[in-house]
């Protein structure tokens, strides 16, 4: 046994410290508590383990008792299997140990695989196939006199002396176990060392005497009793009746030796009782017969606890994140101990994948090349698992994966938190360990994946996406704090940003490093992985936008900046969504289904619209109230126009420029909504200002009855009141109200023409204020839509000519009908012609012209004069039985009229002469009729009265209606010039035709 460990001369280690670490290894303690000398104790540590995926142990087995019993198997395990004896060869270095000298003649019986010394130029065909890096030792470094220190060379040490100082063994320890395997198989030959339950022969091989002291004896004697416990009773190979008398009677040896020590000699009593208790457990079957190996270490989980140590030693003790480059002749040595640990190939594979993973996370998960190699070993597992349905192996199966998958969801279920750019290397292998561990869980394991048809489930994909919608629902709560931080932070600076404008810009961003980092990395498994990320950070932000929404009452900066950014960070998120899903069969419509629209734009243009209606309506009260103090009077109202006009206007400028200076990216679109409201603001301004002041209709005074007149009665006193009480009755409303006199109309005349004029200034400062928007394009300058007045002008205009109108026919037949109505022609022409009439006049045109702006004052003069020339027509043709007119009178009437429109004309400077032949021209039609004779006149009465009804008019007359419109030609105005004509005939004919009367 000792060639074993002999050293070779075939080369040198790679090691740098052989004689260093072995001297550490032999001067550690044979105790159960004080095994490994202080360097190892320090590198272990510092390990950081995951617990262990299999079963408790029986707690009073410790570490460095299952290392030792662990070594015990392997060194009895790799011992010849041609029956010979071992021989016992102690080391020979005289530095290195003062056992006596060895005896070369028994090398031979040892196994060659121990024998086997370490070269520098061998080469880890398994540590290549897994991708682990090489370590920068071998084994055990030199130490001062190695040969690359130039001290004395010390020759190789063989591989069983490397798991040796792997396992941290002393030589003491060591030299024991082989002195013991030599004794047993030489009273054992030709058996197998399957067929020896080793703790109860190395028992049976040493007493007292053969350890320092009596205390580490009992240290020893306990282990191997606890082992044989937990591999008999506790964790047995097959399942073991509570009545079983062996079971019951080895429980109770090993209750008492663990009070007192027992005798182990050979023919000791107590030995032999324990002997039968012991192989008759280790040796049951399932159908009574008896095994021909015995059966004390291969129970789960003692079997895998101790292989899980032996594959530890792979690990280089001055590295303990590296895999020693003998790796594959130790591991065929640690392979020769499946048949006393029950082990297999499938199970060699999961306890492996466990190692490598474990030894990652114990060693600060740096070495990324241990967690690829740990994922290459899942592949083999996964293979494994479609192969067999054992419900042992199944079980040890699903507990390592949930022990890997635990810890590697643990990582990505927060992946933001776990990665970064010191460590982003390692994410593509964890998340395809948790993918692997998954899919075997699920697919391999799961009853309820059988059940169902597995093309319905694309587990790897289901675990992406769980991990990303995890992992950024983490991410955004822990934005949304630090935006809250960042919010307080700047709340004493000037206009400091909202919590939600600061967490769109941040979630913006993280979505572009999901996009540039992580995505790429996930898309592995998830074809659309930046496309679910960006739908998980949109659906996250929509929330807290909603609730948001929902608390507004008013449009402020905040809530624009919010909704501003939310538009943006929507935009941008979408984009990215759209581009990781061009290539989906739906075209990534599934993705945008996740992604209800924030609707920003439109919760601002709600708000807008609120905030413009808000102000449409604050104006039209301030209307109302401000137009019921109106004076409309010119001395008090510089410019000669109304105070709440210019305030009116004033608002709406103040209103524009505030509309502009929100923060909005949609002031093309909204302004219609404005201006439609400023818009109908001024129509109700002057709908409300020209109210009550009356038209053209309410000074018109209504046509009085056909009647006979005579030259010696003078009824127009009477007539007069019965022509007041027919006038419509607006007109007594406006005698005694000043604020519809002439003066008070001229300013709102004027009034309503500053508004027009206003009105185009206004549209072409909104163009202004249009172009310096951000928001504004090129095609909202196409068309004036939206962008001008389109019905307050036409109000205006409209305005201006009522109450025109109504100055005019107010001054001819309300203000002046003293001189008009009293005074023209009444009695007898020559003694009552226009004069003071046109001196009136002339007054009130003067007011006119002072007070109305030059703009307007044409058309109103204009109107004066139509209303003029309508009354003098009226005095003509409707003046009462007071007027009488004979056939010479026409030469004073042709002269008055030329006064009259003398007046209008002013030598030139005046109303333009076009303007003047217009409006007269129906006087001009008519006055001559008053030249034309009685007969004539009753001639063409007759054949203007048969053309206008016919056949029917030949046997009687019909007497036509008042028309009001005038015309020489009109059957009317012929009849009423008869009925003014001081003339026989006239009378004759109107007394048979008609039977008017001579007075009303």
């Amino acid at each position: 046994m000792a060639s074993l460990f002999r050293d070779r001369t075939l080369g040198y280690s790679r090691r740098d410290s052989t004689t260093a670490a072995s001297a550490a290894v032999s001067t550690m303690s044979l105790g159960s508590g004080a095994t490994s000398s202080s360097r190892f104790s320090t590198s272990s540590s510092a390990l950081s383990p995951l617990p262990s995926p299999f079963p408790d142990l029986t707690p009073s087995l410790s570490t460095t008792d299952l290392r030792e019993t662990a070594y015990e198997i392997f060194v009895a395990s790799c011992r010849t299997s041609t029956g010979k004896a071992l021989t016992y060869i102690p080391s020979n270095s005289s530095d290195r140990s003062p056992s006596p000298s060895p005896s070369a003649s028994n090398s031979n019986s040892s196994s060659p695989s121990m024998q086997r010394s370490l070269t520098s130029t061998a080469a880890s065909k398994m540590k290549k196939a897994l991708g682990l890096r090489s370590s920068s030792s071998s084994g055990i470094k030199r130490t001062e006199g190695s040969p690359g220190s130039g001290g004395k060379p010390k020759k190789p040490v063989t591989i069983g002396e490397l798991m040796r100082i792997q396992m941290k063994v002393s030589e003491n320890f060591d030299s024991r176990i082989r002195r013991a395997l030599l004794r047993i198989t030489a009273g054992q030959v030709g058996r197998r060392i399957e067929s020896t339950v080793l703790p109860l022969e190395l028992l049976q091989q040493f007493k007292a005497a053969d350890f320092t002291d009596q205390r580490e004896y009992d240290a020893w004697q306990k282990r191997n009793l606890k082992v044989l416990e937990a591999g008999l009773l506790l964790h047995p190979h097959m399942p073991l009746d509570k009545s079983n008398s062996a079971a019951q009677r080895l429980r109770q040896i090993i209750q008492a030796a663990l009070d007192y020590p027992i005798e182990t000699g050979r023919n000791n009593e107590s030995m032999q009782v324990l002997r039968t208790a012991v192989m008759a457990l280790a040796n049951r079957s399932s159908d009574g017969s008896l095994f021909d190996s015995c059966h004390w270490a291969d129970g789960l989980p003692l079997n895998l606890r101790l292989y899980e140590i032996l594959l530890e030693a792979c690990f280089d003790v001055n590295d303990e994140a590296s895999i020693i480059e003998e790796v594959d002749e130790l591991m065929d040595l640690i392979k020769k101990t499946w048949g006393i640990l029950g082990l297999n190939q499938m199970l060699h594979n999961i306890c492996f994948s466990w190692v490598l993973f474990n030894r990652y996370v114990a060693t600060g998960q740096v070495e990324t090349d241990l967690l690829e190699a740990a994922d290459s070993q899942l592949a083999e597992v996964a293979k494994d698992a479609k192969t067999t349905k054992d419900p042992s192996y199944a079980k040890i199966l699903n507990s390592t994966l949930t022990a890997m998958l635990g810890w590697a969801e643990k990582r990505l279920l927060a992946y933001h938190d776990t990665f970064d750019a010191g460590n982003i290397e390692s994410m593509p292998t964890i998340v395809s360990i948790g993918v692997s561990a998954a899919k075997i869980l699920v697919e391999d394991i799961s009853n309820e994946y059988r059940r169902r048809r597995k093309g319905e489930v694309d587990v790897a994909r289901s675990r992406i996406d769980t991990y990303i919608r995890s992992s950024l629902r983490t991410a955004f709560a822990q934005l949304m704090e630090k935006a809250d931080s960042s919010r307080r932070a700047s709340r004493h600076q000037p206009n400091p940003l909202p919590v939600l404008a600061i967490l769109a810009k941040d979630v913006g961003e993280q979505a572009s490093k999901e996009k540039e980092i992580f995505s790429p990395i996930l898309k592995r498994w998830h074809p659309f992985a930046a496309g679910v990320a960006v739908a998980t950070l949109h659906v996250c932000y929509g929330n807290e936008l909603k609730q948001f929404v929902s608390s507004i009452t008013e449009l402020t900066p905040d809530a624009v900046q919010v909704l501003r950014a939310a538009d943006k960070l929507e935009k941008d998120l979408v984009q990215i969504a759209v581009e990781d899903s061009v290539d989906s069969d739906d075209g990534g419509k599934a993705i945008i289904r996740e992604m209800p629209p924030f609707e920003a734009e439109g919760a601002i243009a709600n708000m807008v619209k609120d905030w413009i209606k808000m102000r449409i309506d604050r104006l039209k009260e301030w209307i109302d109230r401000n137009l019921q103090q109106e004076v409309w009077n010119p001395q008090a109202n510089e410019g000669g126009f109304a105070p709440s006009a210019v305030e009116v206007l004033r608002i709406i400028d103040e209103t524009l420029d505030a509309f502009f200076l929100l923060p909005i990216p949609m002031h093309p679109a909204l302004l219609p909504d404005l201006m439609s409201g400023l818009d109908r603001c001024l129509q109700y301004y002057v709908s409300k200002a020209k109210s009550g002041c009356g038209s053209r209709n309410t000074y018109v005074p209504t046509m009085p009855a056909l009647t006979r007149c005579t030259t010696a009665t003078k009824l127009w006193k009477k007539k007069d009141k019965t022509l007041n009480t027919k006038r419509n009755p607006q007109v007594a409303t406006m005698n005694g109200d000043n604020s519809s006199g002439v003066l008070q109309l001229c300013v709102r005349i004027n009034t309503f023409h500053r508004i027009r004029t206003e009105l185009e200034v206004l549209e072409k400062r909104i163009i202004t204020l249009l172009r310096n928007s951000e928001s504004a394009h090129v095609e909202d300058f196409s068309n004036g839509l939206g962008k001008k007045f389109e019905i307050s002008p036409a109000a205006c205009i409209e305005g201006i000519q009522q109450l025109s109108e109504a100055v005019g026919y107010r001054i001819v037949f309300h203000d002046l009908s003293p001189v008009l109505w009293d005074g023209l022609y009444i009695g007898e022409p020559s003694s009552s012609r226009i004069e003071p009439f046109l001196q009136e006049l002339e007054k009130n045109l003067t007011i006119i012209s002072n007070t109305v702006n030059e703009r307007v004052r044409t058309r109103i003069i204009a109107d004066v004069m139509k209303a003029s020339f309508d009354g003098f027509l009226v005095v003509l043709l409707a003046g009462g039985p007071s007027r009488i007119f004979t056939q010479q009178d026409s030469q004073i009437i042709e002269d008055d009229f030329k006064s009259l429109k003398d007046v209008f004309w002013a030598n030139g400077d005046g109303l333009p002469v076009d303007i003047i032949n217009k409006y007269s021209t129906t006087v001009r039609d008519v006055l001559p009729l008053f030249r034309t004779d009685a007969e004539s006149l009753i001639e063409r009465f007759r054949l203007s009265t048969l053309e206008t009804y016919g056949s029917s008019a030949k046997s009687r007359l019909p007497l036509p209606p008042t028309s009001g419109q005038w015309n020489p030609t009109e059957p009317n105005t012929l009849l009423r010039v008869l009925c003014y004509r001081n003339d026989d005939a006239a009378s004759k004919f109107l007394k048979k035709t008609y039977n008017l009367p001579k007075k009303l």
